[in-house]
């Protein structure tokens, strides 16, 4: 594997990919996310149940390269436990920092998120990496008033 490969498979995405956080399928989740990429190949459903403003319950099962599922992995255990804002706002941070838009501030977000920089060297792997984000973002948004009232 050349060096350059070898900064994008780091060991925090070797760890996620080899023993994913979270990786079950859950059949009475309240709500189920679908995140494919058509042109990979990548395929995840993600499990998600909320409870008083709070997502109680995230797990995800699929099948993708190594990155989309470390990512998916380092989504399920940034975001659960948190409110759909907090959430929204984590989403937001690493679809930003993946985008470049915050690199300046990297030292400032989780080493889990810096481990897939990574991927501002290989964009063909980008959206291996924001797949599963952009999939809960969208579903954050788009249920935020609804979303675990029950």
């Amino acid at each position: 594997m050349s060096k350059d490969l070898k900064k994008l498979y780091s060991g925090i995405i070797k760890v996620h990919n080899e023993t994913p956080f979270h990786f079950e399928k859950i059949s009475n989740a309240q709500s189920t996310l679908k995140a494919y990429n058509p042109i990979c190949g990548d395929r995840f459903e993600l499990y998600v149940d909320a409870l008083e403003n709070k997502i109680t319950r995230l797990h995800f099962h699929g099948f993708g390269c190594a990155i989309s599922k470390a990512s998916t992995s380092v989504l399920t255990k940034s975001i659960e436990g948190k409110t759909p804002s907090e959430a929204l706002k984590i989403c937001n941070d690493f679809l930003s920092f993946l985008d470049k838009t915050s690199v300046n501030n990297a030292l400032a977000l989780p080493e889990e998120f810096n481990a897939f920089s990574g991927v501002h060297d290989f964009p063909e792997r980008y959206d291996c990496a924001t797949l599963s984000w952009k999939a809960m973002k969208t579903f954050l948004q788009e249920t935020y008033t609804e979303f675990g009232k029950s």
